[in-house]
């Protein structure tokens, strides 16, 4: 699962949200002139389904009491499901259900985006006020390595289901009354500044997304596929990696043990243990949920009896003389 904030794929969020909106027109624009064969996308944002782009500039652009113009007026969330996340989507829902899903997931992250501020007052998607767009494609752009490779040309669509949703939110929540900035993160520590625009966790927030989609969905997410796994082989210590690696290698066929492995990564992404014994320790503080692991009996399937060998038959001399004994009697 991929989840980021940026300030918008125009590169400027502090003037009009015109131009974002427009480019995320761009899929309608395509198919209006392919004959619609997927049909019109409207917005939405958790209170209707059927909102139209002038809404969305306008309600966005409205929506910026006491900020200057060098001040963020919005910003843009891209929620990207990964392949094995879409083809489970498909899978369990169809084409159409998927689709459907996905909205309801990106509302639902909405609930999170607030709740992580911490903040009086903001407590769900319906304190926001914010707008999203689903997308079934994605394009190649000039920085991508098979367009500077000469593999792939800018404006081609790329391979495979690229469905995934794209949210403008205003830097101001639905009252226009309350200053909410991702870019705050401090997490707490400048309690001055966390008071005006609230806390925020970036980290914390995508993770909750990844989590919401296991939940939601019933997704089996290996530990490998986890963001914890990708950040602490990224950034982490060698011996962090080290703890990942012994903890990917450990058979976790049931969801109850997978969700035990999956805890103790993230606390080997913060730190917790100095060493692989540490880790592994009987007296550890996962020592019963990671020995009932190491120690669980591996199942080895029985070998299957011998096949008999069939016996060869005689031939020649000793097959004449075997015909010439039996007629003896």
């Amino acid at each position: 699962m991929f989840i980021n904030i940026t300030a918008s794929e125009t590169g400027n969020n502090k003037g009009s949200s015109g131009a974002l909106v427009n480019y995320l027109e761009k899929e309608n624009r395509l198919q209006a002139e392919k004959g619609r064969v997927l049909g019109h996308e409207n917005w939405f944002n958790g209170m209707g389904n059927e909102i139209s782009r002038q809404e969305v500039r306008m309600k966005i652009d409205r929506n910026i009491a006491k900020l200057g113009r060098n001040d963020s007026k919005f910003f843009l969330i891209n929620v990207s499901p990964s392949q094995k996340e879409l083809a489970h989507l498909y899978q369990t829902y169809g084409e159409h259900g998927a689709k459907e899903k996905l909205k309801e997931f990106a509302v639902k992250v909405m609930d999170e985006y607030a709740r992580n501020f911490k903040r009086p007052g903001i407590n769900s998607h319906k304190d926001l006020l914010w707008y999203a767009k689903h997308e079934n494609f994605r394009y190649y752009k000039h920085d991508d390595k098979e367009v500077k490779q000469g593999t792939r040309q800018k404006g081609e669509r790329k391979e495979g289901r690229q469905d995934h949703i794209q949210i403008i939110v205003s830097r101001k929540d639905l009252t226009n009354t309350i200053k909410l900035s991702p870019q705050n993160t401090s997490k707490g520590k400048n309690k001055e500044h966390s008071a005006k625009l609230g806390e925020f966790d970036r980290t914390a927030f995508k993770q909750s997304g990844e989590k919401l989609f296991d939940t939601m969905f019933d997704f089996d997410r290996g530990l490998k596929d986890t963001l914890t796994y990708a950040n602490t082989m990224k950034n982490g210590t060698t011996e962090q990696k080290a703890q990942m690696k012994i903890l990917d290698g450990i058979p976790n066929q049931q969801a109850e043990r997978s969700q035990i492995l999956k805890d103790i990564s993230m606390e080997v992404a913060e730190g917790l243990f100095g060493s692989i014994g540490e880790m592994t320790s009987p007296t550890g503080k996962f020592a019963v949920d990671l020995w009932s692991i190491l120690m669980e009996p591996i199942y080895v399937a029985p070998e299957s009896a011998p096949i008999p060998k069939r016996k060869k038959k005689k031939r020649g001399k000793d097959q004449s003389e075997d015909q010439n004994q039996g007629m003896r009697y």
